[in-house]
């Protein structure tokens, strides 16, 4: 029986090396997909967190400013910074930036609060920094005048936003007009460019 077993010989069997006792070949070719979807994950998360810095500071810049100017220049002279070209001038407006349709001040609260969603829900696929940079201005923007509309008097989703900036012959703004002028314009050029939010760049 041992020596027919010789002759015939037993069978190869299959293992985790392969048939021929090769170990089994890893495709070429970069990473993995979960690996190329752990970058882009971190890489988005980057993008965010320069968002949430840039809102941050956008809508603590407003609030601080507010806060003094409230404390030590309301009803009181304005105070000249470059003679009659520049003045600090603090005045209660209704309306949006830059003193525009104070009869629909609950319309531009609502449209504040539409704005801030819209770009919570666009922050999800925020991969460039541009982007973060200019939706970050919006957004810090956006919530320093509808933390005024909330909880500013007359009344709630009524207050009137405080503002000082007075340059001479323009309408008097803040902080947050500057910051929501800023990131709308950074975003119009970077529409111009072809760059999206994503990070892809288009030519039409």
């Amino acid at each position: 029986m041992a020596e027919a077993e010789r002759i015939i010989g037993t069978p190869d069997i299959p293992d985790a090396e392969g048939a021929d006792g090769a170990e089994p070949q890893q495709p070429s070719g970069g990473s993995s997909p979960a690996e190329g979807e752990g970058a882009d994950s971190g890489r988005g998360r980057k993008k965010i967190l320069v968002l949430l810095v840039v809102t941050v500071l956008a809508y603590l810049l407003d609030l601080v400013s507010k806060m003094i100017v409230v404390a030590k220049l309301e009803h009181e002279e304005p105070i000249e910074i470059f003679g009659e070209w520049l003045k600090f001038d603090a005045i209660r407006n209704a309306g949006a930036a830059f003193g525009i349709g104070e009869a629909f001040t609950v319309i531009f609260t609502a449209i504040a609060a539409v704005v801030i969603i819209v770009i919570v829900r666009l922050a999800r696929k925020l991969y460039s920094l541009p982007w973060a940079i200019a939706l970050g201005l919006l957004l810090g923007g956006a919530l320093g005048n509808l933390t005024d509309r909330i909880f500013r008097a007359p009344g709630v989703f009524e207050g009137a936003v405080v503002d000082f900036i007075a340059p001479a012959h323009f309408a008097v703004f803040n902080l947050a007009d500057s910051a929501i002028v800023c990131g709308g314009i950074l975003i119009v050029i970077l529409s111009f460019k072809g760059l999206d939010p994503d990070g892809t760049v288009h030519k039409d």
